[in-house]
Parts: structure tokens; sequence; C-alpha cells
């Protein structure tokens, strides 16, 4: 699979240089994805009188584009902890999306070999039901068997560390944080050819840092490569081995984390 990256990579005008010492595990390809949203029509009213509006041709939505990424180009390689920075609406979980296919390019291009996971299971968790359920339907969302289910089922209690008694309560019950560790702990339960993760690690104690930390150093070992999304600077500095800074959808550098983190530091005062 990672030849056929290769080969793919390598159109007539290729953006992206590949190392043939390395394993490719993903390749993106001078990325460009655009957002159409619909704006008002000029009128005023409440949703009832817009649709309305809508449904007589008056004042119709305006369709607006937005470009969220412009012409990335990068390649990860199996082993790679790569962490995405950058300020508010600068295209980092636009690109984490588009990564794991869950957002068309407009332009470009986007290769993966094996399949990425958007932290996992975010589409499989129901709110409605409890922690316990949803440890259940996420493991077989991810394709592991009831009796793999069984065999994580304590481990992914204990590595979320929600209060007593909660992992039999509605996840519409917990906290934010609570949430997001049970979302990371369910994804960690197995190996990912590439995990794609979105401010999970921003939202524990020091203790539970340590733990993702420990536990992303495993999935790099055991499977190919982990995307982080953080703005706490301090998670991405401790886990990631490379960093690229996204600056309103372009990429603004791609390197180690001391020399990329200290130049966003003194660029944005963060």
């Amino acid at each position: 699979m990672a030849n056929s990256l290769k080969d793919k990579a390598t159109g007539p005008q290729p953006e992206v240089t590949l190392d043939d010492d390395r394993d490719p595990i993903v390749v993106v390809d001078g990325l460009h994805i655009v957002y159409r949203v619909y704006g008002g029509g000029g009128g005023k009213g409440n949703a009832a009188s817009a649709l309305m509006r809508v449904v007589k041709r008056e004042g119709r939505p305006q369709m607006k584009e937005v470009h969220a990424v412009k012409g990335v180009s990068f390649v990860a390689y199996r082993g790679d902890a790569i962490g995405v920075i950058g300020t508010n609406g600068s295209g980092k979980s636009t690109l984490l999306k588009a990564i794991a296919g869950l957002l068309p390019p407009a332009r470009g291009a986007v290769y993966t070999a094996g399949q990425p996971s958007l932290l996992g299971v975010n589409a499989a968790l129901m709110k409605d039901l409890t922690g316990s359920r949803n440890i259940i339907l996420g493991c077989l969302a991810m394709g592991m068997t009831p009796e793999e289910t069984r065999e994580k089922y304590d481990e992914i209690v204990k590595f979320a560390d929600l209060k007593p008694g909660f992992i039999d309560y509605p996840m519409n019950t917990y906290s934010s944080g609570m949430g997001a560790r049970l979302r990371f702990a369910i994804a960690a339960a197995r190996t990912h050819d590439v995990l794609l993760i979105d401010e999970a690690l921003a939202t524990g104690d020091a203790k539970f840092k340590r733990r993702s930390k420990a536990k992303i150093d495993e999935l790099r070992k055991d499977a190919g490569a982990v995307f982080l999304v953080a703005h706490n600077l301090d998670v991405i500095e401790e886990t990631c081995n490379r960093v690229i800074w996204l600056d309103d959808g372009r990429m603004r550098m791609d390197g180690d984390p001391d020399t990329v983190l200290g130049a966003y530091t003194e660029a944005t005062g963060k």
C-alpha cells in the first residue's frame, strides 16, 4: 500500500516529496477544502417566516464559499505523531476531517494507507445511552468482535477515569471532559492505521494527559500515525515528534516541535 501511495502522489506536477527510506502512511497533495454555506437573504423574522420566504422564492439565501484549507501538502510517515496548531479558524479541524475522508477536496487529494479514524467512534456514541452501552457500540463500530470488546471493557473504563458510577449513567449527564475522556479511551482500545484526535487531550487533568501520552506512544509503535489538534501547546510538545502550523488555511511551517512551537509563540504571543 505504501508503494501505491508513492505512485499516486507523484503526478505530472507533484507538490510533495517522499522520503524513500521511510514508509508513508498519509499523503496530502495540494489539498483545497471549500465549504459552501447559505447566508440570509436579507429579510428579518423567525425561522417560520424565513421558511415561507424560501417557499415563495422571496429573499432566497445566497450561497457563499469558505475556503478553509488552501493548497496544503505534506507526507506523514509510519510512526509519526503530528501536532496540528493554529489560531481559531485556521483550518485544523477541517484538515483532520479531510484526512478522515469526511470532506471531499475541492482540488488536490488525500491518500492514506489503511483506514483513518477521527477519534475512532464520534459518530457511534449516543448521548441518551449509558457510557457502558457506548463502549460496546463504539468497539463494535470500530470492527472489534464481541469477545474483543468484553476483553477491553474494563481497560476502557479504567482509562476513562469517570466519576464513580457514571459508567452506568447516560452520556448526556457527562461533562464535556468526561465525554472526551471516554471517547479517547474507546478509540485507543484498538490499533489504528491513522488516528486523528481533535482536542481530546486538552480536557483532562495531568494524570489523564500522562496516560494519554503513553497510549499515543504505544499506538505509534503498534500502528501507523497519530494526528493531534490541541490549543494546549504543552500537550503538543510532550506528545508529538513533528508539528504542522496552519495559518488561514495555509501551511506556515512543518518541522520539529521546538522550532515550530517557538516560531508560533513568537508570532502569536501565545
